[in-house]
């Protein structure tokens, strides 16, 4: 194993998360199983891979701004489903 259940219960501690002793040994398990994954990911040559910030090439992901005239109050208070004509009614919040 990678990990051990006294690893998972301290990080389960420092998270203030109370396992029980089959939620300790099942997560054990599971983090195992991913770290596993991640170092048999470790043994691909990627020297030849160019480091990337997404998985697609986008230069510029936002649109330009467009003045452009804004939803009635009218349908837009008809897409909520409570108002009074001038507002959403939303319950009290204190």
């Amino acid at each position: 194993m990678k990990i051990t259940q006294e690893e998972v219960r301290y990080v389960a501690k420092l998270a203030r998360l109370e396992l029980s002793e089959a939620e300790v040994e099942k997560t054990t398990l599971q983090l195992d199983g991913i770290l596993s994954y991640v170092e048999k990911l470790g043994e691909l040559d990627t020297a030849s891979v160019q480091p990337t910030t997404h998985a697609l090439a986008v230069r510029n992901a936002f649109r330009e701004d467009e003045i452009r005239e804004s939803l009635p109050q009218r349908e837009a208070l008809a897409n909520g489903p409570l108002h009074n004509s001038e507002a959403f009614v939303v319950p009290r919040v204190i």
